[in-house]
């Protein structure tokens, strides 16, 4: 049995921040995504697009619907979203309004994938397996947890996400 293929779009946010010296704040540089699928050694066709490097707090409704479209034009059923926590729910909903009948998986990161102590492996070998054993709709993979990406909130207080 083949296993469908998944797409990865990238958007930049935390999971793919770096931080160069004492001096600097984050930046968001290259996608490091396409690196940490080939170390996890998947085994699955995959395809990564990098769509943008913004922080989700900078996206606007021409970004969400550019994300949106990219989904809904690729092949692929299933598809990975890498995203910043702040706003992955504000995407989410667009998906789910614009991009009916494929499975969408959002995920990213607390900390920089870049750092020794991240949760961006974890979370994003989550979203593929929710991307893979979903039903479409829109989803979010975070700190072990799979959830409908229609009844969820970020808690920024307890670094988390919640259910609604």
């Amino acid at each position: 049995m083949t296993s469908p293929a998944i797409l990865v779009l990238t958007t930049g946010g935390t999971i793919d921040k770096n931080y160069f010296d004492a001096l600097s704040e984050y930046q968001i540089v290259d996608s490091g995504i396409a690196g940490l699928l080939t170390e996890a050694r998947v085994a699955l066709p995959i395809r990564v697009v990098e769509l943008m490097r913004k922080d989700s707090l900078e996206l606007t409704d021409a970004d969400r619907a550019l994300i949106a479209g990219a989904a809904r034009e690729a092949p692929e059923q299933r598809i990975v979203v890498t995203h910043g926590t702040d706003t992955m729910t504000e995407t989410a909903k667009v998906l789910a309004a614009e991009v009916p009948g494929k499975t969408i998986c959002l995920t990213g990161a607390l900390s920089p994938a870049r750092f020794a102590e991240t949760d961006a492996p974890f979370n994003l070998g989550m979203a593929f397996a929710a991307a893979q054993l979903a039903a479409p709709g829109v989803w979010i993979a975070m700190s072990g947890q799979v959830f409908d990406g229609l009844k969820v909130r970020k808690d920024r207080a307890a670094g988390k996400f919640v259910p609604l």
